[in-house]
């Protein structure tokens, strides 16, 4: 199902606010839309919203043989997923030019940045390493997924731990998280991504676009940049030329949104730690009412049985059906004429105007 394309109106509309120097919900042209930052109950699981854009990343890990060129590294995969329920331009089953896209970014933004020690994955060298595989799910699709997908792929890595191993002679034990504590991954910086919009070939610059203002740009500048303002990975898309000093700028920009950013994840981080090493309730449990979504956890549910009897007569007398008098299927109901059957006598025969039949 395709997405229902903008009038022209709208996007006359839309082009003259941005000339303006006005946005639809009212922020300012270099604005962030709000970022809240929310954990599973396991560890791995992340979930971003980034305004009305909502994704969930998932980590996961198992031991796999590793590559031949690396046998000292561990294996890092991505794997972005556009759901028909994020938006109805997406289809089920099929990656699209745009899922490819997002992938490649990110494995460009993650992989080829070296955020991450892949040598601290490896068990035995050149038999089996750690290959960590994050997912990401996007919920909502309101603009602007690549950043919503970087921040929930960070933090999701940020927050998983990994089962503790022992390797004796040539046996391998996984310890479950009861019998050794789980190992967080070795990260060494947090690359982030900021989008750029630009509009007129160029000569109005946006930050975080929202979905309707991606559909009127005329170009796309996505800088990949972590808090020490190294630029990881630089993307353009849209075919319109960018001068030296518009990327310059933008990258001034990007420097001061990560270091934001990356403060609210680490917040995000130590809060969630908090609340896990108090016993508190995280993850979902924090967004439950008690007693009420968990009702089938409890052994007895409280019902109350007093004057039940009493009650339930009380209803039966007050909602008592009055008897129906039923007609006899022999005897016509008054008013009701017949047509070619007459009234039976005591000896089966059948009378009709009177005159008994021998």
């Amino acid at each position: 199902m395709k997405d229902t394309p903008l009038s022209n109106c709208e996007r006359d509309f839309l082009l003259k606010a941005i000339e303006e120097k006005k946005r639809l919900d009212g922020r300012q042209t270099y604005d962030y839309r709000n970022i809240k930052i929310t954990f599973g109950t396991d560890y791995g699981c992340c979930f971003v919203d980034l305004g009305k854009t909502r994704v969930m990343a998932q980590v996961s890990c198992e031991l796999v043989a590793p590559k031949e060129t690396r046998p000292n590294e561990g294996i890092l995969f991505f794997n972005i997923e556009l759901s028909p329920m994020a938006s109805p331009a997406f289809e089920p089953g099929r990656q699209s030019e745009l899922s490819v896209k997002l992938n490649r970014q990110l494995e460009r933004c993650f992989r080829n940045s070296k955020c991450i020690d892949t040598e601290s994955l490896c068990v035995v060298s050149g038999e089996k390493v750690w290959q960590i595989r994050v997912d990401v799910h996007t919920l909502n699709h309101d603009g602007n997924l690549m950043d919503a997908a970087s921040i929930a792929a960070i933090t999701a890595l940020c927050h998983f731990r990994r089962p503790d191993v022992s390797i004796q002679g040539e046996e391998i034990t996984v310890y479950t998280p009861e019998e050794r504590d789980p190992i967080p991954l070795s990260i060494y910086h947090m690359p982030i991504s900021v989008s750029f919009s630009f509009f007129q070939q160029g000569t109005y610059l946006l930050v975080d676009p929202c979905e309707r203002e991606e559909r009127v740009m005329d170009g796309l500048l996505m800088i990949a940049m972590n808090k020490h303002r190294e630029i990881c990975s630089i993307q353009s898309s849209g075919g319109i030329m960018l001068l030296k000093e518009q990327v310059l700028r933008c990258s001034k920009i990007a420097s001061v949104k990560v270091s934001e950013i990356t403060e609210l994840i680490s917040k995000a981080l130590e809060n969630d730690k908090k609340a896990r090493k108090a016993g508190e309730r995280c993850g979902f449990a924090e967004s439950m009412p008690q007693e009420r979504i968990t009702a089938l956890k409890m052994d007895e549910t409280p019902v109350e049985m007093k004057n039940v009897t009493e009650k339930a007569e009380d209803i039966v007398k007050k909602y008592e059906a009055p008897p129906q008098s039923v007609p006899s299927p022999l005897v016509p109901a008054p008013g009701v004429g017949q047509v070619g059957q007459g009234q039976q006598n005591s000896w089966g025969l059948e009378e009709e105007d009177g005159e008994k039949i021998d």
